[in-house]
């Protein structure tokens, strides 16, 4: 690389540290082409991206923004997941590190936080962003619904005892 092409990549790492929710650093150590097909399609899937990076440019491309604890992890074979949503990346790197030994979770950081690795596993419990969305228009709703019912109820109520008085005149 010449002295252009690291600029470039130390100003494509800061837009891709700037615009990610959360970056998890990982060793991939002995991973082949076809499994790291397939952990950059199933990061796809979920929205998120698989990047190895030169450990200097990351670090020049952090400017030292998250501290020592941040640039340590930049050492070894690394590659970094990220996406827009703090928890697909670490979900799916996670898991595909439980599939695979040759793969391992590091650590990473949000925002301006370090991570350690049993952080990222943390944030990888927690539920996606749609997920989240799921839950919160379900828990409105519900008061609607209930509210709905209530209403209706005394009107079925009504209409039935007419239709018991309708029958019963009937026979």
């Amino acid at each position: 690389m010449d002295r252009a092409q690291k600029q470039e990549a130390i100003e494509t790492l800061k837009g891709v540290f700037s615009g990610a929710g959360a970056v998890v650093v990982t060793h991939n150590m002995g991973l082949t082409v076809a499994e790291m097909t397939d952990l950059r399609g199933r990061l796809r899937s979920e929205g998120a991206k698989l990047q190895v990076v030169k450990n200097t440019l990351a670090i020049k491309a952090l400017g030292g923004s998250i501290g020592e604890a941040g640039d340590a992890l930049f050492s070894g074979p690394v590659a970094i997941a990220y996406a827009s949503d703090p928890v697909s990346a670490a979900k799916v790197a996670t898991q595909y590190a439980k599939d695979n030994e040759k793969f391992t979770v590091i650590g990473g950081f949000m925002g301006l936080q370090v991570l350690d690795k049993s952080s990222v596993t943390a944030l990888a419990t927690l539920p996606s962003l749609d997920q989240l969305r799921a839950k919160l228009i379900g828990l409105l709703q519900a008061p609607a619904t209930k509210i709905a019912g209530i209403l209706q109820a005394p009107a079925g109520q009504l209409a039935r005892v007419i239709g018991a008085y309708a029958a019963k005149d009937a026979a």
